[in-house]
């Protein structure tokens, strides 16, 4: 089985092309492969798959009202955690799976733009000056009644925090938990090989995100957040696509700053651009842009 290493600042990816579905992933194979010392390596396995021959390519095609066909197929982004656990949705994995998927031949850019159907519904990416941009659908309050009253909904407590703090639930067809921190040293104090705790408990888990607002927050008016993330079913990693946004919307929220819609996040891998746009109907549309890069190609091997 070919495969292909590549990452989107610093959040990094195994990703293997399967035109014929012979190759579904389970926990155990997913892994042993991100294995950092036994396997490849990785933050995730991104399967490409014909979403018709898949059966949650099935589901989510039936769940967006979309059909794919063998003439003209849409990729569905089959990804799984390090630990083997689904994963509805991963930002900077789409936006590698995009890359992937020309690099292989299997899509094109079509007039500037590439679908990807994913288990949190069709994204579209384009080519951007930051190197891929993605839409990454509306973002919403896990918690609406909570979050407009205290604009805080759990309580976070992590290794290197003397006490909990508040924090804001944020969805974006996965859940985050945004934690702000004082400054950097607060940041750089956490430990985050453990997983934090959060009050209630999320039912399916939650990632949690760790933010130091600029000062000055705002500069020729783009919003600037230094992030730290703890994604469940993986631990730290240098980079959440998703938890970016969630930061970044979570952030706004707190300055009650609605008039800034760009945002740049400084991430251990580097940086990522968040930008808001209304809809008509209130609710409002993100899109993440950032690098991405492809590390090598290699082929995996049978014990």
């Amino acid at each position: 089985m070919r495969f292909t290493k590549a990452h989107a600042t610093g959040n990094d990816f195994v990703l293997i092309a399967d035109p014929q579905a012979q190759h579904p992933l389970d926990a155990e194979f997913t892994a042993a492969v991100c294995d950092r010392h036994f396997g490849i390596g990785a933050d995730g396995l991104i399967r490409a798959v014909p979403a018709q021959r898949s059966e949650d390519g099935r589901t989510a095609l039936t769940e967006a009202g979309l059909t794919s066909t063998e003439e003209a197929p849409l990729w569905f982004m089959d990804y799984r955690n390090a630990d083997g656990s689904i994963a509805e949705m991963c930002g900077n994995g789409v936006r590698a799976f995009a890359q992937f998927l020309r690099a292989e031949g299997l899509a094109e850019l079509t007039e500037g733009t590439l679908p990807v159907l994913t288990r949190a519904g069709l994204k579209t990416v384009r080519a951007s000056e930051e190197g891929y941009a993605v839409g990454m659908g509306v973002w919403s309050f896990i918690d609406p009644e909570l979050a407009s009253q205290r604009a805080s909904d759990s309580l976070v407590q992590a290794a290197g925090l003397e006490d909990p703090r508040p924090a804001l639930s944020i969805s974006m067809g996965n859940p985050h938990t945004v934690v702000a921190l004082p400054d950097s040293d607060a940041l750089q104090a956490l430990q985050l090989h453990q997983a934090p705790t959060v009050d209630p408990t999320p039912p399916h888990g939650t990632n949690v995100e760790f933010v130091v607002p600029a000062d000055p927050l705002v500069e020729d008016g783009v919003g600037r957040v230094t992030m730290r993330v703890h994604e469940r079913g993986v631990g730290e990693t240098l980079s959440c696509g998703t938890g970016a946004c969630a930061a970044a919307a979570a952030v706004r929220v707190w300055a009650a700053d609605q008039g800034v819609d760009t945002w740049r996040l400084n991430v251990p891998g580097g940086d990522v651009t968040v930008r808001f746009h209304a809809r008509a109907d209130g609710a409002e549309e993100v899109e993440l842009s950032g690098p991405t890069v492809q590390v090598y190609r290699g082929e995996l091997m049978a014990e």
